[in-house]
């Protein structure tokens, strides 16, 4: 289990020395020394270093999440197409994948797309609007959302980091599952950076959540009752409290599996009395709940676009409330369906299969609300209001696949098929990545004071569209023709072969999509084409982000607003709404580069961790709570923004 004191696990073995690790490497040496020649050539090292690594504006702190997400993406998205064409070429031949590089890169795409893209554009998204939305400043702990973030990108780094020393990640598939995760399948080292990579990130989820679920209940603007709160902070505030319940357990699964590999405790294999159900068991407690953590910020977001678009107030604001806390409590109590075959007996399957059944009436409630909205309304179909048409179509062929599946019989025939693959990404990609897009488009004037090209971003819409259908649907008939997830090689007499073909041609529809997306930013920023509203909203927005100027100054808010309606932007505009003049002090947090240093030390555990050298250890957990003390110390937490230079910072953006 240990070689040596000094390194550990850690040989000469571990450097790159095959195709993947060598060229992955390559290409983050090459990515960093372009970085640093940009920098040094620019002289923008203490620009970068003041401005943002150590802000706590959660804007800047919003913005970087989504930078740090749209490069997993690019890392999810080629381990996406290494998996679609080893399958469309492996009909009776192994491919040009190992049975074992193929397991590995499943995994990989799995958890990166899930903790490192979804849930990082949603904290990027959440941290510029929950606070604009509710009328504050700043989150209620500044330096824990830059912790919490800096933890994600410590997590992110660990699950790259197999490339440069390691050379294998977990071939486990994306959860990890007992016994295969256990030392005696997986000896190498990993599934131990998939354990630390995800209690990195998973850490500064849950610092994050907490963050953002204190500062929803306790800085909301004065007069804005719960009840009067936008959806997407509701929607926000539901998952938050679902990461709060569930990421702890998903903490104390993976560190039972640690123990289990580094000291034999046996809590998930059948010696001296473990139970490798065990382990399905708690990391679907966490793993259902997650699907609603990745979901529910989304259909904030659709309810905040689809009222905009369709010029009315949303329909049935109390049912979508209702509707959203309903599916935050029902989600803990169907982590079962996913293992409806481990002979639990029909008693405990059909109690699962009715409340996964139950649970598709809260989120009906919140599609034909809607729907509502849009009847009899002066629709605007924006590419915004196209990625919500997409959402509503894929979701709902996903819906009716997953009521199927909640039926036990049913289950048991496409169990670990294709099937469930396909089901799983139609709610991921048309409920949370659509809803991402669709967020992005709409709030992008808020980011920059510009919009995003139409033309384009309709074009992106229908390459993504067309390219999940082209790639799914093969998946759903795979599926129901007997096909396993996970298979990389098959015989060419099982006719499968076409269909994955047929899959791996839309990927390359996907890429074109993502291709068109990147063309449409180049090209808006060119084209700086203003919003066509000068107080701040392009579209007519309703809720309380359109009160500020496009972009907001970095203290959201010169005055706090008193709010008096669930839409207030839009009531101010009735009222005629002017800008106070009179102004006062404004104090804000200072920035601080102690939630890198505390992550570096993270960093530096989780890797010693990993190879077991447990004097760096030691150092890593030594520095974290030295900094973390050092911080407790740290008073002078605050800077004060005069009101003469708010007042001048306000008549300059009024002049532009």
């Amino acid at each position: 289990m240990m070689k040596n004191f000094l390194s550990g696990r850690l040989t000469l073995d571990a450097l790159p020395h095959v195709w993947y690790t060598v060229g992955g490497t390559v290409f983050i040496a090459i990515m960093g020394i372009v970085l640093v020649i940009i920098l040094t050539k620019t002289k923008r090292w203490g620009w970068l270093w003041q401005e943002w690594l150590t802000s706590t504006d959660p804007k800047k702190i919003g913005i970087m999440y989504m930078i740090a997400s749209t490069l997993m993406l690019f890392r999810g998205m080629v381990d996406a197409g290494m998996v679609w064409f080893q399958q469309s070429v492996a009909a009776d031949s192994q491919g040009y994948l190992s049975a074992s590089h193929f397991q590995e890169i499943f995994t990989s795409h799995g958890d990166i797309m899930v903790f490192f893209v979804t849930m990082g554009f949603f904290f990027g998204l959440m941290n510029w609007f929950v606070p604009l939305q509710i009328g504050t400043r700043d989150l209620a702990f500044p330096f824990l959302n830059s912790l919490g973030f800096w933890l994600y990108v410590a997590g992110a780094g660990l699950i790259n980091l197999f490339f440069v020393v390691g050379g294998n990640f977990a071939n486990t598939g994306w959860l990890a599952v007992a016994p295969l995760s256990e030392l005696e399948f997986n000896p190498g080292v990993g599934v131990d950076y998939w354990v630390w990579s995800l209690q990195l990130s998973g850490l500064g989820s849950l610092l994050a959540g907490i963050n953002f679920m204190v500062t929803i209940i306790k800085k909301r603007a004065p007069g804005m009752t719960l009840m009067k709160m936008p959806l997407f902070v509701w929607t926000s505030l539901c998952s938050t409290v679902l990461i709060i319940s569930a990421f702890p357990v998903l903490t104390a699964t993976i560190f039972l599996l640690w123990l289990d590999r580094l000291f034999g405790m046996h809590f998930f294999t059948v010696g001296f009395g473990g139970n490798q159900m065990m382990y399905f068991n708690l990391i679907w407690m966490w793993g259902h709940p997650e699907v609603y953590i990745l979901v529910l910020p989304a259909w904030g977001m659709f309810s905040e676009i689809v009222a905009t678009f369709s010029r009315k107030k949303i329909f049935g604001y109390v049912s979508m409330v209702c509707a959203a806390i309903l599916i935050t409590l029902l989600s803990f109590l169907v982590w079962l369906h996913h293992f409806f075959t481990m002979g639990a007996g029909a008693d405990v399957n059909s109690f699962f299969g009715i409340v996964t059944m139950v649970i598709a009436i809260p989120t009906g409630v919140q599609v034909f609300n809607w729907i509502l909205t849009m009847y009899k309304g002066k629709v605007v179909f924006t590419s915004s209001m196209y990625w919500f048409m997409g959402f509503i179509s894929l979701f709902t062929l996903g819906g009716m696949a997953g009521v199927l599946m909640g039926s036990p019989p049913a289950d048991f025939q496409v169990h670990n098929s294709l099937f469930l693959v396909a089901h799983f990404h139609t709610m991921i990609i048309g409920g949370a990545f659509f809803g991402i897009f669709a967020g992005l488009t709409y709030w992008f004037p808020k980011f920059t004071g510009f919009t995003l090209n139409e033309r384009l971003g309709k074009r992106a819409f229908w390459f993504w569209l067309i390219g999940f259908f082209v790639s799914f649907i093969p998946l759903y008939l795979l599926g129901l023709m007997g096909a396993p997830r996970r298979l990389d090689h098959y015989a060419a007499s099982t006719g499968w072969q076409p269909l994955y073909i047929t899959a791996a041609v839309g990927f390359v529809i996907i890429l074109c999509g993502i291709a068109t997306q990147i063309v449409q930013v180049i090209v808006s920023i060119k084209e700086k084409k203003q919003h066509r509203d000068t107080t701040g909203d392009p579209w007519n927005g309703r809720t309380l982000e359109w009160s500020t100027s496009s972009p907001p100054p970095f203290y959201n808010f010169s005055v706090i607003p008193k709010v008096t309606s669930r839409e207030e932007f839009w009531e101010m505009k009735k009222r005629g709404h002017q800008p106070r003049k009179h102004y006062e002090d404004i104090e804000l947090p200072k920035n601080t580069g102690m939630g890198i240093y505390v992550s570096a030390f993270a960093f530096l555990f989780g890797f010693a961790m990993v190879w077991y050298i447990f004097w760096l250890a030691i150092l890593g957990l030594v520095g974290i709570i030295v900094c973390v003390i050092l911080r407790s110390l740290d008073d002078d937490t605050e800077y004060v923004v005069p009101a003469a230079e708010v007042a001048r910072i306000e008549a300059s953006r009024t002049r532009a």
